[in-house]
């Protein structure tokens, strides 16, 4: 499988960034895994890295938490696609949450912005769903 150039992991909680890191690294689906621990974070760190010398240095996937402090997922995508960057950098935003029932999932529906959601934790499974939806690539056995 192509590899993604890069992948940013947004989520505030360490052993969530860690079981997730340690998954995507095992299925070799980036060559570059960026972490942010908010939604602050996650646009500096887009700032640094969108519009770079080439297309295919870009983050193309963002795994979104929606719970963080500092600004969370739905603060993240009201300013982001309000932002500069998004026009320089096309991202694929999964939302990953802990509870199908929180206020902010519904304000993420709520936005005109596409990014799908799933539940925590990341399996196997739900990345190749998102290679297949997204990217057109299928996970190696």
């Amino acid at each position: 499988m192509q590899k993604l150039p890069k992948v940013l992991l947004v989520d505030d909680d360490s052993t969530a960034i860690f079981l997730h890191s340690l998954l995507l690294n095992k299925l070799g689906i980036t060559e570059q895994l960026l972490i942010a621990r908010n939604g602050v974070e996650a646009l500096q760190t887009l700032d640094r890295t969108c519009g770079e010398s080439t297309a295919s240095a870009d983050p193309l996937l963002v795994l979104l938490d929606v719970n963080m402090p500092v600004m969370s997922g739905a603060d993240f995508l009201e300013v982001y696609y309000q932002h500069p960057l998004a026009q320089k950098c096309q991202l694929v935003v999964v939302v990953l949450t802990s509870s199908e029932h929180c206020r902010d999932l519904d304000r993420i529906r709520a936005l005109p912005v596409s990014a799908d959601i799933l539940t925590k934790p990341l399996t196997r499974e739900k990345v190749a769903l998102i290679l297949e939806q997204h990217f057109q690539r299928q996970l190696l056995a």
